[in-house]
């Protein structure tokens, strides 16, 4: 029989091996069956997961219970019809782009806002590579459009330091998850806000212009000074997770003051007469390039 029943916090995830934080002390654990036979494997228990575990006569522990998240993480990749949540009950998302190399996209960094706030999290963006030719223009361009369009954005460098200390005081406070397309510096970020933790980098290649995939496990990451940190690994393909289409415009954050306004309750902001946010668009108070990611992402739901 089980011992009692201990509160924890899952760290890291690895071939069904679950690394359980409670207190001063790490613990690793199992499923218990039941568990195993409810819901989809991918997303039974993720990085972030509050759970309960016993421990068992052998020494080992057994994970009872999932506690309802807080905030989730999810994302449905190109090829599927399911939508995986990767990580839960995290204070915010930070959405990472490079100013070249590989360059930035709005549409990707727009479908990575609409995955944070789907879930739950505050949103942030963070402009990397600034030190790179060109790049103080890029960042200008994109910082700008994006505060336009109510998120704060932070341009740094992890070559000459730049934004290091804003970012650090950004990923110490609570728990953030970093997103971003392979290559952009998400790992060479958090080498600089805690040189400790030596991740893994590698250049971007020559001829793919994309970066190879360097995280390759999902942990949550205690960085010295304070904070946590999901590393997860690159994406730039991940569509929103399970998200209604009729939910969409209230997770993008320059939508929001406009809905509810629309002449008619079900209007979808396309084409629809009397509606607020293609208004918005037409006088300039929405950017045309979100409402045109907006649209993209409506279709897919």
């Amino acid at each position: 029989m089980s011992s009692q029943v201990t509160t924890g916090q899952v760290v890291e995830t690895v071939g069904g091996v679950y690394r359980v934080r409670t207190g001063d002390r790490t613990v690793e654990a199992s499923l218990r069956g039941r568990l195993k036979h409810r819901g989809r494997e991918r997303d039974r228990v993720v990085i972030g997961d509050e759970v309960e575990f016993a421990r068992e006569p052998g020494g080992g522990a057994v994970i009872e219970a999932v506690l309802p998240r807080r905030t989730q993480l999810s994302r449905r990749p190109s090829w599927s019809r399911f939508a995986k949540v990767v990580a839960a009950n995290l204070d915010r998302l930070v959405v990472v782009a490079s100013v070249a190399d590989p360059p930035p996209s709005r549409r990707v960094i727009d479908r990575m806002l609409v995955m944070g706030e789907s879930g739950g999290m505050e949103c942030r963006f963070v402009l990397n590579k600034v030190e790179l030719p060109g790049g103080r223009a890029v960042a200008e361009e994109f910082a700008a459009a994006y505060r336009d369009a109510g998120y704060a954005v932070i341009a740094t460098s992890a070559v000459t330091g730049e934004g290091i200390d804003d970012f650090r005081a950004l990923v110490r406070a609570g728990s953030s998850a970093l997103v971003g397309p392979s290559g952009v510096g998400k790992s060479s970020l958090l080498n600089a806000v805690d040189p400790g933790l030596s991740l893994l980098t590698r250049e971007v290649g020559r001829r793919s212009r994309a970066g190879r995939h360097t995280t390759v496990s999902s942990r949550l990451i205690a960085l010295a000074g304070g904070g946590r940190v999901a590393d997860t690994p690159g994406f730039s393909d991940a569509g929103p997770g399970n998200l209604k289409a009729r939910d969409l415009g209230r997770c993008f954050a320059d939508f929001r003051p406009f809905i509810g306004h629309c002449q008619f309750n079900d209007c979808i902001h396309l084409h629809e007469p009397g509606c607020a946010i293609l208004a918005a668009v037409a006088d300039g108070r929405i950017q045309s390039e979100r409402h045109d990611s907006y649209r993209i992402i409506l279709d897919e739901l």
